[in-house]
């Protein structure tokens, strides 16, 4: 009987499967260690319909329909249910979607909910109110600072901007984001936006950081690749022309004026604002609107 026991134990920490007998827990057995997605599906569906572990199951199963191609239902199944979910369950959750955004290529959404999570942090609703939360990244546990998540949703905020060819916008938002808590991947993306907008000495100067390995990541092979491409860019430009008007890239969307006047009106009289916004806001006179 004991043997028994500790093998069941053992089974579902090797296996990563909650141990019981409900609808989410034949789900993540189904995912796990029958790798059958579909019938996973069914099972969280069926847990998400019964309440079982609901917050865990919504999760999952758009993980599972991410896999299989099905983000767009994964995304209408999040923003259904949610409202069903705790409130310190959201944070999460914006996340699941961020991420189902990019799959499926909605950059416009990406660049609303990336703003909303902006003003949580901005009114100290962020991590549930407490200066950093626990994360995960392959099996591990770190502790995330809310100085490292601004810089970090200002990059993916950054992110969205390029792919809609705004250059000027992502070039202030990654800006900031480095000014915050600087790292070589987003040295290399602001480096690009501002060769897109033919600030080619301004460019020159913030690769320099990454090729002298001056800012965290410089030595990732990956990106150390990617500075060399963007150096004989530049190299390739010289001598460098004065900046020009360049068509289309007016930044019609200030942020940082928008997150003001949001907070303006939506923030109690005695507001929580964060010293990291302070940092932001600073620099909004450089922001061309």
């Amino acid at each position: 009987m004991i043997s028994q026991k500790r093998e069941k134990y053992f089974f579902h920490v090797i296996n990563k499967v909650p141990s019981g007998d409900g609808p989410y827990v034949r789900a993540k057995h189904a995912q796990l260690v029958q790798k059958d997605p579909e019938s996973a599906i069914v099972w969280f569906w069926r847990a998400i319909n019964a309440g079982d572990r609901l917050e865990s199951a919504l999760k999952d199963m758009a993980v599972v329909m991410k896999q299989l191609d099905r983000t767009e239902e994964a995304i209408e199944a999040v923003k259904s249910f949610r409202g069903l979910c705790p409130k310190h369950a959201q944070e999460s959750l914006d996340n699941v979607l961020i991420d189902l955004y990019k799959k499926c290529g909605k950059v416009d959404e990406q660049i609303v909910l990336l703003k909303h999570k902006l003003k949580l942090i901005y009114l100290g609703e962020a991590f549930n109110g407490k200066p950093t939360k626990t994360a995960r990244s392959h099996g591990k546990k770190f502790q995330v600072s809310i100085k490292q998540e601004t810089s970090r949703i200002l990059g993916n905020l950054g992110w969205a901007y390029m792919q809609k060819s705004n250059y000027m916008a992502a070039e202030v938002v990654y800006s900031k984001a480095q000014m915050i808590d600087p790292d070589a991947n987003k040295a290399l993306n602001l480096c690009h936006c501002l060769i897109k907008l033919a600030r080619y000495q301004e460019a020159h100067l913030v690769l320099q950081n990454v090729l002298q390995y001056n800012l965290p990541g410089s030595d990732d092979p990956k990106l150390r690749n990617r500075a060399e491409e963007l150096s004989s860019e530049l190299e390739s430009m010289q001598p460098w022309p004065l900046p020009s008007n360049l068509p289309g890239l007016n930044w019609e969307d200030d942020f940082v004026e928008a997150l003001e006047r949001a907070l303006n009106e939506l923030a109690p009289a005695r507001s929580r604002r964060l010293p990291i916004f302070e940092e932001i806001s600073q620099f909004r006179d450089q922001l061309a609107c």
